[in-house]
Formats: C-alpha cells, sequence, structure tokens
C-alpha cells in the first residue's frame, strides 16, 4: 500500500552482535542476502510472497554501519515512484540524503531526511515481469 510504513532497517556497529541480541531478545530470524551486505530481519510469519500475514505488519533489515551513512533506525515508507516522493519531500523541507538505488531486481530504495533532521527510508517495488 502506498504511503505506508512497509519495512524498517536497523544499523549495527557489529552485525553479529546484533543479529544475535534480536534473535535472542524477540525471536527474529535474520538472514543475510546473498551478494549483498545487508540482512533481512523477519518479525512476522510471512506467506509465499514473503510479505506478513498479518495485517499491519512489517519486517525488515540489519546492515553495518560503516557501509551506509544512517546511524539510526529507519522506517521505510512504501512508494508508487521514489523520484516523484523525493522531490515532494525537498519541497516540503526535507532534503534528500540517498536518491534512487536499485535493490537487486526486489526495488528500489532512497532515503531522506525530514524538516525535523530525522532519517525516512523510501522503497519503490520493481515493476511486475
Amino acid at each position: 500500500m502506498a504511503n505506508s510504513v512497509v519495512h524498517f532497517e536497523v544499523p549495527a556497529d557489529d552485525v553479529e552482535r546484533a543479529k544475535t541480541f534480536y534473535r535472542e531478545a524477540f525471536g527474529w530470524q535474520i538472514q543475510a542476502y546473498p551478494g549483498m551486505n545487508y540482512h533481512g530481519v523477519t518479525t512476522a510469519e510471512v506467506g509465499p510472497d514473503m510479505m506478513p500475514l498479518k495485517p499491519g505488519a512489517i519486517n525488515g533489515g540489519l546492515f553495518d554501519k560503516a557501509e551506509f551513512p544512517i546511524t539510526s533506525p529507519v522506517l521505510t515508507i512504501g512508494v508508487d515512484d521514489i523520484d516523484e516522493a523525493l522531490e515532494k519531500v525537498e519541497r516540503l523541507g526535507g532534503k534528500t540524503l540517498m536518491g534512487r538505488q536499485a535493490v537487486a531486481d526486489m526495488g528500489f530504495t532512497g532515503y531522506f531526511t525530514d524538516p525535523e533532521g530525522n532519517v525516512m527510508g523510501l522503497w519503490q517495488n520493481a515493476p511486475a515481469a
């Protein structure tokens, strides 16, 4: 659903330590994405399409802080078009932190800061094949 929170991300200084913490504290399943320095975090049961089955539930990711200019947890908002969303963010006083970037063949991501200085993410699904 466009303009809803669809994902979260947690940066870590020590990814292995963070993975152990979240697995043991909350039972989250954490898997490395092949060919990427990124780990998928499953907090809720998913269906065959890998989307959470429970309405309102979201899953996320975990990454090494050294790899990105992001140092605090991020909420990611699903949008139809990242470029349009970033233009609107800028018009309303936000700033683009990282423009549209492809994530394998899954979709695209981008990051911005809002007028209060909070870092937020954007997600756009790849077009259906």
